[in-house]
């Protein structure tokens, strides 16, 4: 992040800007939201800036700018549509200690102004740093689209109720307050009475949760997905967006934690296979601990919870404590691995079933029925297969296998650093070797990528996933 996102004070200080022509006019049509003292210094103005002088709602100086003309300023646009003109004045508003900007010229500027959409009092900024002004447009647009235009009288009328509601603890209790005024009470009222019956509404829903108790905790048991934060359920993001306490692992991506809110409390329990481990005991206790202090926790898991997750000694210990919970599943990686490399887990006339096999358990490398699993035909996603790759290969081997069989290994399914590696079952764990995996894999045995022209063992790039 070069430029830091801030909303900066502006009524009664001053802003200079130096230009009359449409740059000039296109800044002063946000400026004049705000209640900033305007200062617009050109030889020529646009026939609207003039009739803004005249209304009295701005300051017009009719020449080019000198030394001096920015002290006291807090912000300048150089809006001269001229690079000559534009370097000059904005060397003249840095002299007079005033913050810059140069409009569409991003590396002279010291703040960019972002696309805005106003409902005043709420105002949400999109900025891409200039990379992508239009992308920022097509944002803004669909804000524009998805926020009631009611919103900013709410929020005005809530402003002014914020010191009687401070009654309510700070946290759970008080957040919940305002999402039933801002998302129920509130638009309802208006809806059906009016403005004036705002207020009163929002006493009422005041009184009732001041005299409501005390919330019981309670956990969810989320499946993150894959890593792909597009492929989060809107489930999982409705709870990341409510938790008081977020329990996490170590293969959950820092694209999907950021969606937890801000003031959340963040746990990482993360284990890793055959190194270092919170217990499963210790991390149920965190869940109790925190639920029973009434707090909404998620229990975040990378892929699905239901899959290889521990997810039944959790629920276990929620219920013998007396806690409630739920289960919000996720894409596992198997899912999101093989549609990356144009496959189907089953296909008519190939393999009826397909098995979901761990590398290993508890007690070290897993043993499953290979000489089931070794016959023609028969497919499997071996999850924590990448250090088990040398006894999967050898156990297969061993009950009659083809060593012929397609091996594909993706690593970091669905995440930009995806790689995947195909191989024949003779040599894969070599492959693995070669490829110096370092992130989460995956294993499908008895399938190669749609797109592969052999079954020679080589490193596909991300680009060639489908």
């Amino acid at each position: 992040m070069q430029h830091f996102p801030i909303f900066m004070a502006l009524a009664g200080r001053r802003v200079v800007v130096s230009g009359g022509g449409d740059a000039a006019l296109a800044k002063l049509r946000l400026l004049l939201k705000t209640e900033a003292h305007l200062t617009v210094f050109a030889e020529e103005f646009a026939p609207e800036i003039a009739s803004w002088a005249t209304e009295g709602k701005l300051r017009l100086v009719p020449r080019a700018m000198a030394p001096g003309d920015a002290l006291c300023a807090v912000l300048f646009y150089g809006a001269n549509e001229d690079d000559a003109e534009d370097a000059r004045t904005a060397a003249l508003a840095r002299a007079d200690g005033a913050i810059v900007n140069i409009v569409d010229n991003l590396i002279d500027s010291q703040f960019i102004t972002p696309a805005i959409v106003d409902r005043d009092p709420v105002t949400v900024a999109i900025g891409t740093e200039g990379a992508a002004p239009v992308l920022a447009r097509a944002i803004k647009r669909d804000l524009e689209e998805r926020l009631p235009a009611t919103l900013g009288t709410l929020a005005r009328i809530g402003k002014l109720f914020r010191s009687a509601a401070d009654a309510l603890p700070m946290g759970r209790k008080r957040r919940d307050f305002w999402s039933e005024f801002y998302f129920k009470t509130g638009p309802q009222a208006i809806e059906e009475k009016g403005i004036k019956s705002v207020r009163p509404a929002l006493e009422a829903l005041l009184d009732q949760h001041l005299n409501a108790g005390e919330k019981e905790g309670h956990v969810d048991l989320v499946g993150a997905g894959p890593g792909d934060p597009d492929l989060l359920t809107l489930k999982a993001r409705k709870a990341l967006d409510e938790a008081d306490v977020v329990i996490y692992d170590r293969l959950v991506s820092a694209e999907i934690l950021e969606l937890a809110r801000r003031e959340a409390t963040m746990i990482d329990v993360g284990k890793e296979g055959f190194g270092r481990s919170v217990s499963q005991n210790e991390i149920n206790d965190l869940l109790v601990q925190h639920a029973q202090n009434g707090a909404h926790v998620v229990r975040l898991k990378s892929g699905d919870p239901t899959v290889f997750g521990r997810l039944d000694e959790e629920i276990d210990a929620c219920r013998a404590a007396g806690v409630s919970w739920r289960i919000v599943p996720g894409i596992t990686a198997a899912s999101a691995a093989v549609a990356s490399i144009g496959q189907s887990l089953t296909k008519r006339d190939r393999n009826a079933s397909v098995r979901f096999l761990t590398g290993h358990d508890m007690k070290g490398f897993a043993e499953h029925d290979w000489r089931a699993l070794a016959r023609t035909g028969e497919v499997a996603a071996i999850y924590m297969g990448k250090k088990s790759s040398r006894f999967i290969q050898g156990r297969l081997l061993m009950h009659g296998a083809d060593p012929a069989t397609p091996v594909t290994v993706i690593e970091n399914a669905s995440r930009p650093e995806q790689r995947i590696v195909t191989a024949q079952l003779s040599d894969f764990a070599d492959a693995i070797t070669r490829a110096d995996m370092k992130g989460p894999a995956l294993v499908f045995y008895g399938l190669a990528p749609r797109t592969a022209q052999s079954v020679a063992a080589t490193i596909q790039p991300q680009e060639v996933a489908l």
